[in-house]
């Protein structure tokens, strides 16, 4: 027997909806974009000093973040890179894609868990925190402790998803404890294996270390995502997929979007530096390097290298978003028969992340197919 919400009841009372199509369905990255969540740069703060940042933060902003630790951004950087965001809503706007926001929630406020303490990021990248697969969307036990109640921001939309028909599933809420870390690691020297400051202690991964391709789940080990946390995903997922980890030329990895980009069916964007031999997976697919960043020196990046130039975001299988700038990747995507739509993202990419990372696609024409071998 169906039940209804009564109209006696509070909004935000929970009560069995009847069955509906759900909002939320997205494949890969490249199906045509109905409905999209971008960020928002609201109280965006330094984060606590913590050894998980060392191996991912560039060599000279360490100083940087161990000075302003638990203190705001320049207002003037956030108010740029806010300034920004919304030129990058107007363009989803204009072609046709509806576009959500996340509530803002204090970034300054301290909490705890009895074990540690800390004060929050923002919420400008909802890539990292939420990972949307088919009609499900999962939130992810993320290692920084910073980060902790970052999906708080968007729960007034996860609630509405999940009243509208999709699956909403949370990942084993982490301890967070030094033991989940590698407490003494050290650059590795020259010729050494790649050395990730998580521990196996429990399960964490970010969304944006994982990329869709229909059945196909293509996911890194990285300093934020470890084996127990893919194998929770490999698991919760189920039979339908295919979770499969690759390994890049990547020092320090976090996040997979500025290691490789699947652009269409068969098509796929690779950093040259990163990517020296390309995963068998992709055997026949068309396949470029990047071009080198052009993004000045003189530019602040707080949390990314310069291949942020790679972070763009597919509309569909022809229109991709490209930082206004970046010249020769717009020319790049002319050229390979695509049609770049430029945005300004400049002072945004400062914050660590492009338009992949500032977007979660809730929803994408398509059905679930097989692409890779």
């Amino acid at each position: 027997m169906n039940i209804l919400m009564s109209e006696t009841l509070r909004p935000d009372e929970y009560t069995p909806h009847v069955s509906r199509s759900s909002k939320v369905s997205s494949h890969t990255e490249w199906d045509p974009l109905e409905e999209v969540i971008v960020g928002i740069m609201d109280d965006a703060h330094f984060p606590p000093w913590h050894s998980s940042l060392a191996p991912v933060l560039p060599t000279n902003q360490h100083g940087t973040f161990q000075k302003y630790a638990g203190h705001a951004f320049p207002a003037d950087q956030v108010k740029a890179a806010s300034e920004e965001l919304e030129e990058f809503v107007r363009i989803l706007e204009g072609e046709g894609v509806t576009v959500r926001r996340p509530e803002p929630i204090p970034q300054s406020q301290p909490y705890s868990t009895g074990a540690w303490t800390s004060t929050g990021l923002y919420a400008a990248m909802p890539r990292d925190a939420l990972l949307v697969v088919g009609d499900q969307i999962i939130e992810c036990p993320m290692a920084w402790r910073s980060r902790y109640y970052e999906t708080l921001a968007y729960r007034p939309l996860l609630k509405e998803y999940f009243h509208s028909g999709a699956g909403w599933t949370a990942g084993p809420k982490p301890e967070l404890t030094d033991a989940q870390y590698d407490l003494d690691w050290t650059e590795p020297a020259e010729g050494e294996p790649t050395r990730l400051v998580v521990t196996e202690f429990e399960p964490t991964f970010d969304a944006a270390d994982f990329l869709r391709f229909g059945r196909d789940i293509v996911v890194q080990k990285s300093n934020v995502t470890n084996e127990f946390g893919i194998e929770w995903v490999r698991r919760c997922l189920g039979d339908d997929y295919r979770v499969r980890v690759v390994e890049f030329d990547d020092p320090h990895p976090m996040h997979i979007d500025a290691t490789i980009a699947p652009l269409a069916p068969g098509k796929l964007l690779i950093n040259p530096e990163r990517v020296p031999d390309v995963p068998s997976m992709f055997k026949g697919w068309d396949v470029m390097a990047a071009p080198a960043p052009v993004i000045p020196d003189s530019h602040p990046l707080y949390m990314t290298s310069k291949w942020i130039n790679m972070n763009i975001l597919m509309l569909d299988e022809k229109r991709v978003i490209v930082e206004a700038q970046d010249e020769p990747m717009i020319q790049m995507f002319k050229n390979w028969g695509f049609t770049p739509i430029p945005c300004n993202f400049r002072n945004f990419n400062s914050f660590g992340g492009s338009f992949h990372c500032a977007t979660l696609d809730v929803r994408r024409t398509g059905t679930l197919e097989s692409y890779l071998d």
